[in-house]
């Protein structure tokens, strides 16, 4: 199993850490286009073998040579929000950086699936899936199980509980149409509708749709890396070993929910064909309304991407 992972940031480099300790790749590459980091640090890692007790190889490189036969590509290359920047900000941006990458690595490895987290998510991914030409099972996003998991945290908080016995799921888009679901959110095995208020409700959801943004505005020249890091190599995970775990992603829908033609966040089961089955959850009239809204979002940035895709 070879895994590569473009960019070798915070976000990158946590990411390949992840990976290699986990144990289940044979290789995982790092690139960055910045001369010697990912050298450094593949080294770095390569070094804590012995002490972490995984036998994983690290290579660190500038080009796609080393890349090529990856069976599984993330792509966190791209440049980071800073505080008053919304995740559309970065589009024009990234879109450029994003193209070439998938460029570079398809030509590589034709046959890998693609995990995207550079932002903005959404916009990114459907770029990855024009640029690549792969089928929509093999390009996805990373958004839900970070947000998923911002919304378990928040709720956990609140209720002075571990975030173990939180269930929780959130779709729609990685930004402003996010759609957190209290309907489906239990503490304990009971429903969170039944434990809050719809003040407190709604206070739990804003927050989750800002954590990122709240993350930002504390560090001031970055963004989360921990969190994010953990989620992108959670659907690795699922990939590489074909768990067929279902878990929030950012998916292309073709009828589900209604819903056709665009990526976006919903519970699909990942395998090493990527993206298996969407599965449709029970949602109530505001959350189906709410996810239709996003979609419609994310969809009126398409033409955008298309331009980028074809430029």
């Amino acid at each position: 199993m070879k895994v590569t992972v473009v960019g070798a940031g915070f976000y990158g480099s946590t990411t390949v850490q992840r990976i290699a300790e986990a144990g289940y790749a044979d290789e995982v590459v790092m690139v960055d286009i910045i001369e010697g980091k990912p050298q450094g640090l593949a080294l770095d890692l390569m070094e804590c073998r012995s002490i972490e007790g995984f036998d994983t190889r690290i290579v660190g490189t500038n080009g796609y040579d080393e890349t090529a036969g990856s069976d599984i590509c993330v792509i966190t290359a791209g440049l980071p929000r800073k505080p008053g920047m919304s995740r559309m900000d970065l589009l024009e941006v990234n879109a450029g950086i994003v193209r070439e990458v998938t460029e570079k690595f398809v030509a590589q490895s034709p046959d890998a699936v693609i995990v995207v987290v550079s932002n903005p998510l959404d916009e990114m991914t459907m770029l990855t899936s024009l640029v690549s030409g792969f089928p929509h099972s093999r390009v996805m996003g990373q958004a839900g199980m970070l947000d998923t998991a911002r919304f378990k945290h928040f709720v956990a908080e609140h209720f002075n509980v571990s975030p173990s016995v939180v269930d929780a799921v959130t779709l729609g888009s990685h930004g402003d149409t996010m759609v957190p679901v209290p309907s489906l959110v239990t503490v304990d095995g009971k429903p969170l509708t039944e434990l809050a208020d719809t003040a407190v409700i709604d206070e739990l959801v804003q927050r989750t749709r800002d954590g990122g943004a709240e993350i930002v505005g504390y560090l001031k020249t970055g963004s989360a890396y921990y969190a994010p890091s953990s989620a992108a190599a959670k659907m690795v995970e699922a990939i590489a070993t074909d768990s067929g775990e279902a878990m929030p992603v950012c998916a292309w829908l073709d009828g589900e929910y209604g819903i056709s033609d665009v990526y976006l966040g919903v519970v699909a089961k990942l395998g090493a064909g990527g993206v298996s089955e969407v599965v449709e959850l029970n949602l109530d009239d505001t959350e189906k309304a709410a996810l239709t809204e996003a979609a419609d979002a994310v969809k009126a940035k398409q033409a955008d991407v298309r331009q980028f895709a074809e430029a």
